[in-house]
């Protein structure tokens, strides 16, 4: 995708004294108390900041957090926390300004944090007005939220149609290219791993991938069904018997092209969903009425590792079994370290993905880790996400 991007413009000196608007996504963890509990997306914000001061900027910040009523703040929605701790990783002061939408003033080589973006009315909804209030800001626009580029808001989307230039961070833009790299221009042979526990929440991913990648593993509950379609036996298992034949749709398409959805030969048992519950390997075809499915057996993880090994691209999304239990966990692991191991191009993305690779200690060992869970789903959809959309429009124009 072609969008202009920050980098280019702090290289080619167009930077120094303008007034960059950053669209962040600092939408980080907290406890009852408001304390930050994980901050990987602010010090992922970092880059893009250090550029922008470094190019000699006015700069201005925000970021939604958390899900505030807009033209209600409350104190539990302040980005004040957030402002702390850039200002510990920064070794800078950070300001906090609030009702900023009318005017904010800023000199070059100063920072400054906007209030939570998403308590200004109109935002979600991406009021022109608001949008236009915002554009008049800056004389840059730099979106680095991958996080928020599947929501055409006022701050991912509007504020690009009016600034008088729109561009990628370096965050959004090594996205970009990370998500080309494995889906529009991959290595083969293409290995896609989705798991989840419902197909209903996955269909349409699994139906755009049958038609691209050369192998598609299902985990979770997602794979019972696909069990089922197999004919094989899932006892208790979480699955959706109504779409069955869905499932065994995509592993037909998959199979017409010559390409196909491994079906697991043996599974982790237990009679119960529990971290004590007894674990029994048995044959797929051997489970019964009253087992639940809750990991891939170790010889369909072996098969599973070695397909990995001799991959060219990898895309993940979803540990293949309850891996936050230990009894269940070597399924995932295993594939985790397979991954680890592979000389393909990884990305990864979603959550449960992302505490798997920290559980296992791989993150420098794949490709690419993306940080946005909502639009990694949709990119694996096959959809056009709103805020690249705009960025590449303006780059055409």
């Amino acid at each position: 995708m072609n969008v202009l991007r920050f980098s280019d413009l702090c290289d080619q000196g167009r930077v120094a004294g303008r007034r960059v608007f950053i669209r962040a996504d600092l939408n980080v963890p907290q406890d009852g108390q408001g304390r930050i509990t994980e901050d990987t997306r602010i010090r992922a914000s970092l880059p893009c900041i250090r550029m922008a001061l470094e190019a000699g900027a006015a700069v201005m910040v925000t970021s939604h957090l958390g899900r505030p009523t807009e033209g209600g703040f409350k104190p539990q929605d302040s980005l004040a926390p957030v402002a702390q701790r850039l200002s510990e990783l920064l070794a800078r002061p950070v300001p906090l300004k609030a009702g900023w939408v009318d005017g904010v003033q800023v000199a070059p080589g100063e920072l400054v944090l906007l209030e939570n973006c998403r308590v200004n009315r109109g935002e979600k909804k991406n009021d022109p007005g608001l949008a236009r209030k915002m554009a008049a800001l800056c004389d840059i626009y730099v979106n680095d939220a991958f996080g928020t580029a599947h929501r055409a808001e006022a701050t991912t989307y509007g504020i690009a149609e009016y600034a008088p230039v729109a561009c990628a961070g370096p965050l959004l833009a090594a996205e970009i290219d990370a998500i080309g790299k494995a889906l529009a221009h991959p290595q083969r042979p293409l290995v896609a791993i989705v798991a989840g526990s419902k197909v209903s929440t996955k269909l349409t991913i699994l139906q755009s991938l049958a038609k691209n990648v050369d192998r598609l593993v299902v985990g979770g509950g997602i794979a019972n069904t696909f069990l089922l379609a197999a004919g094989l036996p899932i006892g208790k298992s979480l699955a959706e018997h109504d779409l069955v034949e869905e499932a065994r749709a995509v592993m037909q398409a998959m199979k017409a092209r010559g390409a196909e959805v491994p079906i697991p030969t043996d599974v982790v048992t237990a009679k119960a969903f529990a971290a004590d519950a007894r674990a029994t390997v048995k044959a797929a075809r051997d489970v019964a009425e009253d087992d639940l499915i809750l990991d891939i057996g170790p010889d369909t993880a072996r098969a599973l590792a070695d397909q990995l090994m001799a991959a060219g691209t990898i895309v993940w999304n979803g540990p293949v079994g309850v891996f936050e239990f230990d009894a269940f966990a070597q399924g995932t692991e295993a594939i985790a370290r397979a991954i680890a191991r592979s000389r393909a191009f990884s990305i990864a993305g979603g959550g449960d993905t992302l505490a798997a690779i920290a559980k296992y200690g791989i993150e420098k060992d794949v490709g690419y880790i993306s940080t946005g869970g909502g639009a990694f789903l949709e990119v694996l959809e096959g959809k056009t996400l709103p805020a690249l959309e705009i960025l590449a429009r303006r780059a055409a124009a």
